[in-house]
């Protein structure tokens, strides 16, 4: 095996177009093996082996610099720098994350998970070299999918003005996640029809050499063209025409499906997961059915469909009233507002680690004018993503404090339906729903609350001395510790509170009469978050208040466990601590 032997770049080098042709098949069977036992991103990886082991033959990695955009399709990058272990042998599938990372290697110059990102950062290492009067190629590496977010445009502007080395790879496989969208992707496709000779250019448009590979998963095309640009003097684009998946005919085949698997059969393909419901399916559900009866309803994704649970088929279904404006969450929730604003009922469905990318679309093109969008935020959980770059653990201290937002945060099936149901009808404000983490609970109850009457929390069990509130995820843990403290003798209240934005004055004032302690559980980051608004509200009062959240912090990969207890998130820290 040549894969075995690859140590550095420096081995890459040493082979000849046959062994990298057959060290590519090997990188791929490894991919494929450990990607059916581990699960990761899938057709990116498969899509870019032989570019990859190109780009390592050419450049000098790491005096040059390759900049991953999203790293999505870092695997190969990393085997070929000294990685390989944890690509070949089981026992080491977690010695690596699924992204670029300065700390495992000094090939990888930025922690990136989030897209659009390496072309402006890659400016950002060319420019400093100039500064310094060194010499080295810079080579930011970009999907054509990541190409319709914004920063990705606004890095491309500014390459021309470098006027200096700066080499972008484009890897066009004509997907996104999903399919692409936006009117620059008819411009890859009629560049990829022409061979690249088309007079109507996107690259060359913003000022920059354009260099264009149709067979982009041939060694031999690749190296001819990556040593063209080599050391060159100006910004240039090498768009390639590559295959995403290649090499695994499912992933070749289903490139939406393949582009991010759970652990799977290689035979057949079946991932040995079951399908059960959870807040996607439900939320298509409900969506394909109001979107039958009311046409001025229209669901919103930003390159991510599926987290909706429109899939495909679901997609056709669904017609005009779905729309998808590529990865470009700024401009999601700009839409929706003008949606709203035009008398439509916009819903936009989003990671929560994403939706830290639009923070200022949703303070200024939405919540100034208080047009009534409806925002529902996926995986904002400790229970959620563990990757460094995709934690969702900061939508609460962010989105509580934008004025005119309501956030809400149910904790099962039916008071989510009800909320959204109620979001979507109503005309006076924006909204957001903060989706539980964790496996979905339904129990089949009728919700009857009335959502517009902001700000009024739920008494669900009628205690005294101590008071239990328990937002979202949370409001189980809340459950399990009430029961705990029955057992040493104390009745204690609980409260769902339903709203992140708001306070419930007139209960909290309640709770002075008969309560002594008041202890709040919420599924973030503590700082700036729901508890320490329940806290400052009985800052002047003798009430006792115990906030239970995370500390702020980057963690990356951890387990939940160890991270729940390390932050006094358990029933029985909780009842020692308050008693």
């Amino acid at each position: 095996m040549y894969i075995e032997k690859i140590n550095g770049p420096e081995d890459v080098k040493k082979l000849n177009i046959e062994e990298m042709t057959a060290l590519a098949e090997e990188m791929r069977h490894a991919l494929l093996k450990r990607a059916s036992i581990h699960g990761g991103h899938f057709g990116p990886n498969f899509g870019m082996v032989e570019a990859i082991i190109a780009l390592h033959y050419v450049f000098e990695s790491p005096k040059d610099k390759m900049v991953f955009d999203v790293s999505h399709q870092t695997y190969p990058h990393k085997m070929l720098t000294g990685r390989k272990d944890a690509y070949l042998y089981e026992e080491h599938y977690d010695d690596v994350t699924g992204y670029s990372c300065p700390q495992e290697s000094e090939h990888d110059h930025f922690t990136v998970g989030h897209t659009s990102t390496s072309v402006s950062l890659a400016c950002g290492l060319a420019k400093a070299r100039d500064l310094r009067g060194e010499s080295a190629n810079v080579i930011a590496i970009i999907g054509d999918g990541s190409l319709s977010g914004g920063e990705a445009l606004e890095g491309m502007d500014f390459a021309a003005e470098l006027d200096s080395n700066m080499i972008i790879v484009v890897n066009d496989n004509d997907m996104s996640i999903a399919e692409n969208h936006g009117g620059l992707y008819s411009n890859l496709k009629l560049l990829r029809e022409t061979n690249g000779q088309a007079e109507c250019n996107l690259f060359k448009a913003m000022g920059l050499d354009y260099v264009y590979v149709d067979h982009g998963n041939d060694l031999r095309e690749l190296i001819g063209a990556f040593k063209q640009v080599k050391d060159s003097k100006k910004p240039v684009v090498v768009h390639i025409n590559t295959l995403k998946g290649k090499g695994y005919k499912p992933a070749e085949e289903h490139k939406e499906e393949w582009h991010w698997h759970l652990p799977f059969d290689i035979e057949t393909g079946k991932s040995h997961f079951p399908e059960v419901e959870d807040y996607s399916s439900v939320t298509c559900e409900y969506l394909i059915e109001k979107m039958k009866k009311d046409p001025t309803v229209v669901t919103i994704t930003s390159g991510t469909p599926t987290i909706l649970g429109f899939t495909q088929e679901k997609r056709k279904q669904a017609g005009r009233q779905f729309v998808d404006v590529g990865i470009a969450e700024e401009t999601a929730v700009a839409l929706a507002s003008g949606i709203a604003k035009g008398g439509g009922k916009p819903v936009y469905g989003v990671y929560s680690s994403f939706i830290q990318r639009t923070y200022d679309q949703i303070s200024q093109d939405l919540c100034i004018d208080g047009n009534p969008a409806t925002i529902v935020v996926y995986t904002g959980s400790v229970f959620g993503m563990t990757d460094v770059t995709h934690l969702g653990l900061q939508d609460i201290p962010m989105l509580s404090n934008i004025p005119g937002l309501v956030y809400l945060a149910p904790t099962t099936k039916e008071e989510y339906l009800s909320m959204l149901d109620w979001s979507v009808e109503q005309k006076e404000m924006p909204v957001a729903i903060k989706l539980p983490g964790g496996d979905m609970i339904s129990d089949g109850r009728e919700v009857t609350k009335d959502w517009s009457q902001l700000n009024t929390y739920e008494v669900t069990e009628k205690g005294s001395k101590i008071a239990l509130i328990g937002l979202g995820t949370f409001y189980s843990l809340a459950l399990q510790t009430a029961e705990m403290l029955e057992k040493k003798g104390i009745h204690a209240t609980v409260i769902n509170p339903y709203y992140i934005t708001g306070l419930d004055k007139g209960l909290l004032e309640k709770l002075k009469a008969d309560h002594d302690t008041v202890v709040t559980l919420e599924d973030g980051i503590l700082n700036g978050g729901f508890g320490e608004k329940i806290a400052r509200f009985y800052g002047s009062s003798d009430m006792k208040v115990y906030n239970y959240g995370l500390k702020k912090e980057f963690l990356d990969r951890y387990d939940v466990n160890e991270v729940l207890k390390e932050n006094h998130l358990t029933a029985e820290q909780i009842v020692n601590d308050v008693l």
